[in-house]
């Protein structure tokens, strides 16, 4: 990673991005704990952007703050593609803002350690991203301790959020 883009410098870039297209965003992290809106709202002027950010470290307050389906997280627990497409969706609304959802959700879950979640090795996140109708998983692998993964994971988030929005 030491040819990479600084993430601070990333996150700034991607709220330059968001400010130019008057697109707002709202945060849902689990994996991550907070680090991922820590990031964003470094950057000053990003109030204007991010509206806000939802810790559902509990499988339970993805299902009762983010609308995941409860049937999913009971099948395939909380680091699943798919519920990180359902907390990118539902953060949206969860953080609306005089009745209007963030035109942006983006979300983290996955094993960040110390020992695998059932068949998911230490490492593996995935990143939900919502933007308008479409919605989308990513899988990353992050390797290294704890908070390198979480550090990772943030990292990767603000990327491929930002590339989604370059190329659209």
């Amino acid at each position: 990673m030491p040819d990479q883009v600084p993430a601070a410098e990333l996150s700034a870039a991607l709220v330059g991005l968001l400010t130019e297209r008057g697109i707002t965003i709202a945060v849902a992290e689990s994996l991550t704990g907070g680090l991922l809106v820590a990031e964003l709202i470094r950057t000053p002027g990003a109030s204007v952007v991010v509206l806000g950010g939802l810790v559902a470290y509990n499988t339970e307050l993805k299902h009762r703050m983010l609308g995941v389906d409860a049937g999913l997280l009971a099948a395939h627990g909380p680091v699943h593609p798919e519920v990180a497409v359902q907390m990118a969706r539902g953060i949206r609304s969860a953080l609306a803002v005089g009745g209007r959802p963030a035109d942006v959700g983006i979300s983290t879950t996955g094993v960040a350690g110390p020992a695998p979640d059932g068949d998911h090795p230490v490492g593996t996140a995935f990143i939900g991203i919502s933007i308008g109708a479409d919605a989308e998983s990513v899988a990353v692998t992050v390797p290294g301790d704890r908070q390198a993964i979480r550090d990772g994971v943030v990292y990767e988030s603000l990327s491929v959020l930002f590339d989604r929005l370059h190329e659209g």
